[in-house]
């Protein structure tokens, strides 16, 4: 449940490269109209707001990403999932669609998800979530403050009865080290409740930090995540395992 961060695409860039060294009688090529990103990764824990999707399992993900020259921008995400987290589902799919403008050194963005899980048999699982953030470039940090509300569903029932809505909040920070192909990062974020988001009481906060390594067209990272709450979605079939409890998640991204 977590939607793709847009990013310089590599056509893009090279484009820039090119503006740069060519000489100077060379006409300068257009800005294409649409551009197109991608990435694949592996990662040992799918994550989504402090709480594993897997069962703190390996999980296989993927996203593309259309963006036109205007800066609005659609795109696709999708996770293997535990099948906790949506009546049986072993998938999830997210769908988006949204606008991002830069002023200044500050991006703006908003859009909106739509949570989509293939085979849960019919059951109220999918459910949609407007989103909002800002983001400011400080040098080789980068600052991002984020808002996401769920309307009130069925799919974010707590007692299956009642319609609940979700609001969550965030703050990111991260940062290139110079001359380096490393980075690090880190996530505050809370969510408000009571919804089937929140796994206990109403609602919960959840942290991480992190690095990564940056070669061609992969990057490895590696990050600890944690929350203040538990969550065992399996206890009453004998495996007590604590999704919201505190680990390490490494990853393997290839861009294109």
């Amino acid at each position: 449940m977590r939607k793709s961060i847009l990013g310089l695409s590599a056509s893009i860039l090279a484009c820039a490269l090119a503006a740069v060294s060519a000489p100077a009688f060379a006409q300068d090529e257009p800005t294409p109209e649409l551009t197109v990103t991608g990435n694949a990764a592996v990662v040992t824990d799918y994550r989504f707001r402090g709480i594993s999707q897997t069962d703190k399992r390996f999980a296989l993900q993927g996203g593309l990403t259309v963006t036109h020259s205007s800066g609005f921008y659609v795109s696709t995400w999708g996770s293997s999932i535990d099948d906790y987290v949506a009546a049986g589902s072993d998938q999830e799919l997210d769908l988006i669609a949204g606008y991002s403008k830069t002023v200044g050194a500050a991006t703006f963005d908003v859009g909106v998800l739509y949570y989509y899980y293939p085979g849960s048999g019919g059951g109220n699982t999918d459910f949609v979530e407007p989103y909002a953030s800002i983001k400011g470039t400080f040098g080789p940090a980068t600052a991002k403050l984020t808002a996401n509300y769920a309307p009130k569903a069925k799919a974010l029932t707590v007692d299956g009865v009642h319609k609940e809505d979700n609001l969550y909040l965030a703050g990111d920070l991260s940062a290139s080290i110079p001359n380096t192909p490393l980075g690090v990062s880190a996530h505050l974020g809370h969510s408000f409740g009571p919804s089937y988001l929140v796994p206990v009481g109403k609602g919960y906060t959840d942290w991480s930090v992190g690095a990564t390594y940056t070669w061609s067209h992969l990057t490895f990272g590696v990050s600890y995540v944690d929350t203040d709450t538990h969550f065992r979605p399996n206890a009453a079939a004998g495996n007590f395992r604590d999704a919201a409890r505190g680990g390490v998640v490494g990853s393997v991204t290839a861009s294109f």
